[in-house]
């Protein structure tokens, strides 16, 4: 993923808002149920963040091509 934060952000609050949310998502997709998943982990307690400048064009492409990856391994090619 490839996002810009403000500068009034952190990166802890976006990141843990990014995170919060899909858990939220993806359970209630994958539980069928209609409530929030407090206390039940979804994801990794850590992740890794970096600064992209000049080598943003190379970061898209492989960020493009890993979800290429995602889809095929999904449908059974890889």
């Amino acid at each position: 993923m490839c996002i810009s934060i403000p500068p009034k952000y952190s990166v802890s609050e976006v990141i843990g808002y990014l995170k919060g949310k899909n858990a939220i998502s993806v359970a209630r997709q994958l539980g069928e149920k209609q409530r929030n998943f407090s206390g039940e982990n979804l994801w990794a307690r850590g992740y890794a963040v970096s600064t992209v400048g000049f080598e943003l064009d190379k970061i898209k492409d492989y960020i493009e091509h890993q979800g290429k990856l995602d889809a095929e391994q999904e449908e059974g090619r890889f």
